[in-house]
């Protein structure tokens, strides 16, 4: 699918992993149970979220009413999991597969920025070392990831609305709209392409959109394989994915690799490539 110029684009922005690096007194966490290796910021480009959405929940209500999964408690309505929305840790195998196949059917453009917490934390300790008062902070990571991820999808259309999975306390509208200035900015440094469209921040929890359970599904398969080295569920969507900018596989450019259609992300792309995962 070509990324032709849309009257107003629709961006449904999600993550996965944590941007957890330390526990109490400063114990490295990474990669210990319930702490990622990888932090994975990932946007979907969604030409008619109504109507994806619609099937969505077509679909869901479709299998609730289903005897088969009467007794599965993720789908009962108490557990606030599968009878919410589609969230693919959450979801049975059965159920994911119906997910799966309903997302293929649709035209859908994902991209994603991934980053080695080790290596970001290898980057805090060197900082530390010249600034004594440097603390990092999740929202550095997730913000610096924003300018990456967007750098170059903002110039194209008129109007945006970037929908973002609400994952935090405050309100972090600014500063999201700050960090796509900055890609916005960064963009034409390089390229010479002035370009000013109208931008809206949305902020929303998880449950109030489908864009969110389908972009859910794409940053599900793309973690099991960064985690897992599992890549049965990255095959199903790779059609829909554009581009993975894994920043720290620095082996042959020291600004990392970029994965498309052209260049697959698969197991033998990652040979030799953090072999103790």
């Amino acid at each position: 699918m070509k990324n032709k110029p849309a009257e107003c684009r629709f961006y449904f922005v999600d993550e996965a992993g944590d941007t957890t690096l330390f526990g109490q007194r400063g114990k490295v966490l990474i990669g210990e149970e319930g702490c990622s290796r990888f932090f994975i910021l990932g946007v979907l480009d969604i030409p008619d979220p109504l109507s994806l959405e619609l099937e969505l929940n077509t679909l869901r209500q479709a299998l609730l009413a289903d005897p088969y999964f009467k007794k599965v408690p993720s789908m009962q309505p108490e557990a606030r999991k599968t009878a919410l929305m589609f969230h693919a840790k959450d979801d049975v195998p059965e159920v994911r597969r119906e997910v799966f196949a309903l997302l293929q059917k649709h035209e859908l453009r994902f991209l994603a920025v991934v980053r080695d917490k080790q290596k970001v934390l290898e980057y805090v300790r060197k900082r530390n070392m010249l600034d004594l008062d440097y603390r990092y902070t999740p929202n550095d990571l997730y913000d610096y990831m924003v300018r990456v991820l967007f750098k170059n999808l903002l110039h194209q259309d008129e109007r945006y609305e970037i929908y973002f999975s609400k994952r935090w306390k405050q309100d972090r509208t600014e500063a999201l709209g700050l960090a796509l200035k900055t890609a916005q900015d960064r963009f034409a440094q390089q390229w010479g392409i002035v370009h000013s469209p109208e931008i809206k921040v949305i902020p929303k929890n998880s449950h109030e959109s489908g864009g969110f359970q389908a972009v859910d599904y794409f940053l599900w398969s793309l973690q099991r394989f960064y985690e897992r080295r599992e890549d049965r569920y990255l095959d199903l969507l790779w059609k829909s994915f554009r581009l993975v900018h894994d920043l720290d596989d620095t082996r042959t450019t020291p600004y990392g690799v970029y994965y498309t259609q052209k260049k697959p992300l698969n197991i033998a792309a990652l040979e030799n490539y953090l072999p103790g995962i």
